[in-house]
């Protein structure tokens, strides 16, 4: 896993929140204890495979604006933090 601040190139593995405004990641994993959290994130549309577009990022980094499956999130940094995607731009 890289940090954040190194810069993500296509076909890297790294969280959801290390990308940029601009960049898409193909979500690979859900590292997550929490169950609850867990199924919110599944049911919000966040499984395996799905590709996602950070659209904005708070003046503060967080909560991060997020696309996918054709609309936006908007999801706190801590729990981008444990999505594992893969770069695709």
């Amino acid at each position: 896993m890289k940090s954040k601040h190194q810069k993500n190139h296509i076909g890297d593995y790294t969280s959801l929140s290390n990308l940029r405004r601009g960049q898409k990641g193909k979500v690979l994993s859900l590292d997550i204890d929490d169950q609850q959290l867990r199924r919110k994130l599944l049911d919000m549309g966040i499984t395996e495979g799905v590709q996602i577009k950070i659209k904005k990022i708070a003046p503060l980094g967080d909560p991060i604006d997020i696309e996918l499956r054709g609309y936006e999130l908007c999801i706190r940094k801590h729990d981008l933090s444990m999505i594992i995607v893969e770069v695709i731009s």
